[in-house]
């Protein structure tokens, strides 16, 4: 039997948002494996999905560019370590323009970027001019680029922590940006069933049905409750199926806003910053009760 820590519990706790002794039961129950345990405590509670992806630990900012002709854009996250520098004007200058070299000059990756001209030599060099200067790690995470000839793009910034950018067909700017800001508030997974990673969508089926199970339903109905499920499921995870945030009636989807506008939707990125990286907290006061603890023990 795995031993069962109170860390793995607090773990376990702020992913799901369930009691201290729920969570321990569920990783007792299942020998500690933490997904397994978050699995059985949605079937038996009926608790949301893990509120661990969408946690934001790392600093920096997201920055977007678009050519000036709109055939061009990018959208980039540039991290530092404390929310005090993510907010410094030449953090922010150096993460905008990196967005626009990377339109403007379509790098292959980091590594290409980072070779590319920046304001003080290449952009490796500019950065490492700006670490020693603010006294900070400085990187760059990930940025995505769209080009189009026939298309168009927008952009949308929420502060600097979110960064949309969406490539369009048939619609006018206006909508352009509304889909932005729509994706950025709705977090969709991708714009259809077809990009959600089959793997999520396994892991809904299996819940619902054991979750229909634990509540007493018979067997032929388990697949039925399922599909349903599992459609609610990529209804709430993709551009197409979600509520567009504008809706006058708070019915229309985006899929029949896009069809009301003759407008198709080809692709988007979104960046949140620190998405997917964990940060270690530091525990001050506990550090400074151990050292007075091991200089009286000396």
């Amino acid at each position: 039997m795995a031993e069962i820590t109170a860390g793995m519990v607090k773990e376990l706790r702020e992913a799901t948002g369930l009691g201290m002794m729920d969570c321990k039961k569920a990783l007792t129950e299942t020998n500690g494996d933490f997904k397994a345990a978050e699995e059985l405590l949605r079937i038996k509670s009926g608790a949301k999905a893990s509120k661990a992806a969408s946690r934001v630990t790392a600093e920096g900012v997201v920055s977007a560019f678009i050519t000036p002709d709109g055939k061009a854009g990018a959208v980039a996250e540039i991290n530092c370590e404390t929310d005090f520098v993510a907010k410094n004007d030449d953090f922010v200058a150096f993460s905008k323009k990196v967005a626009e070299i990377v339109a403007k000059n379509n790098p292959a990756d980091i590594d290409a970027l980072l070779a590319l001209p920046g304001d003080a030599g290449t952009v490796e060099e500019t950065r490492k001019a700006l670490v020693m200067k603010l006294g900070e790690n400085v990187t760059i995470r990930r940025f995505e680029r769209y080009e189009t000839s026939t298309g168009k793009l927008s952009s949308y910034l929420h502060g600097s922590k979110i960064g949309v950018l969406i490539h369009y067909n048939g619609a006018d700017e206006t909508l352009g940006r509304d889909l932005s800001m729509h994706i950025a508030a709705s977090k969709p997974k991708s714009i259809d069933a077809s990009g959600v990673n089959p793997e999520d969508i396994a892991t809904e089926r299996r819940i619902a049905i054991e979750k229909a199970r634990e509540a007493g339903k018979p067997d032929a109905m388990l697949e039925k409750i399922a599909e349903g499920s599992v459609q609610k499921f990529l209804k709430d995870v993709t551009l197409l199926g979600q509520v567009f945030v504008k809706a006058e009636d708070g019915k229309q989807t985006v899929e029949q806003l896009l069809k009301s506008k003759g407008a198709v939707v080809n692709a988007f990125q979104m960046f949140i910053v620190g998405e997917g990286i964990e940060k270690k907290v530091e525990d001050y006061a506990a550090e400074v009760a151990a050292t007075i603890a091991a200089i009286k023990k000396d």
